[in-house]
């Protein structure tokens, strides 16, 4: 074994003559297992809190979606959906029209989005799971599906078929509205509500969905007109891959957007703060580690003549050097360890038995990761060697060098 190793090993797992030392020693080793603990926890629960909020856009936003890279219409041809369905990594894909409507449904208001959508849509985003009442469009019919919050806004009842919901959109080109001629101005369709979809609070106030027809006829558009296209891509496909191949097909009258892009802010937003809590316990975990530094230099200081014997035995001073860099090391390797499997273990609770719940129906998101493993690793690993090895070199100091 080496020889430096081997000393190491003795002066940690044995008890030094001064009481002092083994409680500074026990505090040190105590303080890396709780920050290694405290940091993995915190970063499973920041993973737990992002893929919650990102679930509502997974259903919601596609895996690629190409909008007109100027005004509100893509003109797409049969060539172009031909040329679509020869790329390879796509499941599939759906036309959307979408609009900024006004809903009056019993002399209550509401200023929303229409959004039409065809047979394809149900395939390519997961919408099923979003409906908590009624049914979805059939595309032969002028039906819509409201979301929770806009149905209790105008109090809306599904299947209600004495109260249709009108939705009306100002006409293209009618200029300044005539307070005399305004029903003129507007485009005015009459349509049963089917049901109620739930998501999140703002899609849920922001989003009525129809079929393409009806889209069609109240904003009077062509055939061949749409406002986007929605993709859903195969797990093994390679994104920008098929990003270019659109690209291709479309030319610069597109631009095509990952699930990223189209919510880069909200992406954003958690990438900063998940940073952010890694950088405040990576600075917790640093000013643990000055109790690996303050037991190493209080060792050296009490094993000042075994560190003498041992230079005039043959001892070289790297190699004394060494004996308390591997001690610090070897500290900090054991809390680590330890404290990343109690992480593990407690995440792990929480997930199978719900410990922590943010309300009565729902409990506290949580995520274990390799990346989270990983990272709490690397960080631990550098830090703590980073201390031994800035503790050792007063080894030096000892022998008068």
């Amino acid at each position: 074994m080496n020889f430096s190793l081997y000393i190491a090993k003795r002066y940690l797992f044995t008890k030094s003559s001064s009481n002092a030392i083994n409680i500074i020693t026990i505090i040190a080793a105590i303080g890396i297992f709780a920050g290694t603990f405290a940091l993995f926890v915190v970063l499973s629960g920041f993973s737990g809190l992002k893929d919650f909020s990102l679930s509502f856009t997974n259903e919601f936003d596609p895996d690629l979606k190409v909008l007109p890279s100027e005004g509100k219409i893509i003109q797409f041809t049969e060539k172009e959906k031909e040329d679509i369905l020869k790329i390879e990594g796509i499941e599939g894909f759906t036309q959307t029209i979408e609009e900024r409507v006004f809903l009056d449904y019993r002399s209550k208001n509401h200023t929303a989005y229409l959004k039409g959508v065809d047979s394809n849509y149900q395939r390519v985003n997961n919408v099923d799971s979003a409906m908590v009442y009624g049914t979805w469009l059939a595309q032969s019919e002028y039906q819509v599906v409201v979301g929770n919050g806009i149905s209790k806004l105008l109090s809306i009842s599904p299947f209600d078929y004495n109260n249709l919901l009108n939705i009306m959109v100002p006409k293209p080109g009618k200029g300044q509205i005539k307070l005399t001629n305004i029903n003129s101005a507007f485009s005015r369709e009459s349509v049963i509500v089917t049901g109620i979809y739930s998501i999140n609070e703002e899609l849920d106030n922001k989003f009525v969905f129809s079929n393409l027809m009806f889209a069609r006829k109240l904003l009077d558009m062509k055939d061949d007109e749409i406002s986007s296209l929605e993709f859903k891509t195969k797990p093994e496909a390679d994104i920008d891959n098929i990003s270019k191949n659109l690209e291709k097909i479309f030319g610069n009258n597109v631009e095509v957007k990952t699930r990223a892009q189209l919510n880069e802010t909200l992406y954003k937003m958690l990438n900063t703060e998940n940073l952010a809590v890694y950088l405040i316990f990576t600075l917790v975990l640093i000013i643990a580690l000055f109790n690996v530094v303050g037991s190493i230099i209080m060792v050296i200081l009490d094993k000042r003549e075994n560190i003498k014997t041992l230079y005039n035995i043959g001892a070289t001073p790297n190699s004394i050097k060494n004996i308390f860099f591997f001690q610090g090391t070897l500290m900090t390797v054991i809390g680590g360890v330890l404290g990343l499997i109690f992480g593990i273990v407690l995440v792990y609770l929480q997930l199978e038995f719900n410990f922590v719940m943010i309300t009565p129906s729902l409990p506290y998101p949580v995520s274990i990761k390799a990346i989270n493993i990983l990272i709490v690793a690397l960080t631990i690993g550098v830090l703590g060697i980073s201390a031994s090895y800035i503790a050792a070199t007063r080894s030096k100091k000892a022998l008068g060098i």
